[in-house]
Order: structure tokens, then C-alpha cells, then sequence
């Protein structure tokens, strides 16, 4: 199977510290804009047929109709890319939250907040998502009995091993109990950092632009994957 997998977009965040800089902001958001289309292009041209978004797509407390508008048009540029969404702890699913108010295309299944499978013909995909602005655990790494001759995949929204400190309300996940649930990938989000390159299986994509000085420039270019089993 072949896949993309992205995480924090954050449209429509406010970029404070450039909203006194002459439009910046509003730049920003535009780039923002761009390099979406842009990823949505390259899925079209490689005929890619899962696209995971592991949460914080948008800014709950900022987003426009239009912005949201502007995302699920492009999601229908795709028609047959499955478009599978976790809501993070900036876009949690809340009641009145456009995951829950809005129309989306039919290619797009977003996860609540208890743990859902979705079966398709080449893999068993398990999600889960934020419901408020904090959680302290969505319990995805106690998932067992994986089907071993399907290819599994997890998408959630949370913090690896970080200390008890910073990710009590922030999803903390083990590494080594993802792990020995034997999920063949977990698509993560939360992190703007990509992964190191040596890990395959518990991977950040990072941040597809940076949210200041201190973010490298992000690319998705390496968040590809054609998976076999």
C-alpha cells in the first residue's frame, strides 16, 4: 500500500509574533495554504491511496469556514485517496467543532475519541482522537490481538517517551508498549520535529512549515511510504 503521512498544519494559527510585521501573519498563512495544495498535487500524481493526518490540521480557536473550505476542496481533488483524520489536542473533536459540524468529502474519516478500527482489503487502521483540549491518555498503545496477516497501522495524536512533566495532559505514549503491540506503523503527531531517519515504525513526519526560529525548515518529501506484508 502507499501512503502519506502528515501532522500539524495548524491552519489558520495566529503567528503572533509576526502580526505587527506588515501582513506577515497573513503571509504566513498563505504559505500555509500553498504547501498544502502542493502535497495534494503530488498524491494526485503519484496515485498514493492513504493520506494520515495525525491531529492539529487547524486552530480551533481561530479557523475560518473558508479555511476549512479551502482544505476539503482539495480533499476532493483526491477522490480516491482515503483520507483518514486524528484530532489533536489544537483541533479536538468537540461538538462544535467543524470535524463534527461540517460536510466533508466522502473520502474522509475522522476518529473520534474512542478507539475505532477501520478494515480495509490491505490493512487494519486504528485511530483515536483528542475530544478536549487536554487528555491524559487515549489508550491506543493497549491495543493487542492485531491481525498478523493484515498490515496494522496506528494514528494518533500524542508525546513518545517525554517527560511525565510536560506530556501528563498531552497523550504520553510508551514506545515499548506501541511497540509489542506489534503495529507495522504508527503515524504520530504533536511533535513538529521529524523522526530520525533510522526509525520506521513510530514516526513523526514533522511540521510541513516552521512555527519559528527555532524549527528547521519542514518538508513532507520523506513521509512517503509504499508498504508490503
Amino acid at each position: 500500500m502507499k501512503f502519506a503521512h502528515i501532522a500539524d498544519m495548524h491552519f489558520d494559527t495566529a503567528f503572533t509574533s509576526l502580526e505587527n510585521k506588515k501582513e506577515l501573519g497573513n503571509l504566513r498563512r498563505l504559505e500555509q495554504r500553498d504547501v498544502f495544495k502542493k502535497m495534494i498535487e503530488e498524491i494526485k500524481q503519484r496515485e498514493i491511496s492513504y493520506l494520515f493526518i495525525a491531529g492539529d490540521l487547524y486552530e480551533q480557536q481561530f479557523i475560518k469556514e473558508t479555511t476549512i473550505e479551502y482544505i476539503n476542496q482539495l480533499f476532493k481533488e483526491i477522490p480516491n485517496t482515503k483520507i483518514y483524520i486524528t484530532p489533536g489536542n489544537h483541533d479536538p473533536y468537540l461538538a462544535n467543532s467543524y470535524y463534527a459540524q461540517y460536510k466533508w468529502s466522502s473520502n474522509v474519516h475522522i476518529f473520534k475519541n474512542k478507539i475505532e478500527k477501520v478494515e480495509t482489503e490491505e490493512a487494519d487502521i486504528y485511530g483515536v482522537g483528542f475530544s478536549d483540549f487536554y487528555s491524559e491518555s487515549l489508550g491506543i498503545e493497549e491495543i493487542k490481538n492485531l491481525n498478523p496477516n493484515k498490515i496494522n497501522i496506528a494514528i494518533v495524536h500524542g508525546t513518545i517517551d517525554g517527560s511525565e512533566k510536560v506530556t501528563a495532559l498531552y497523550n504520553p505514549i510508551s514506545r515499548k508498549k506501541i511497540e509489542e503491540a506489534g503495529f507495522d506503523y504508527v503515524a504520530l503527531g504533536h511533535i513538529h520535529k521529524k523522526s530520525d531517519e533510522k526509525e520506521t515504525k513510530v514516526v513523526y513526519p514533522g511540521s510541513m512549515i516552521s512555527f519559528g526560529f527555532d524549527e528547521l525548515r519542514r518538508t513532507w518529501n520523506n513521509n512517503r511510504r509504499n508498504f508490503e506484508k
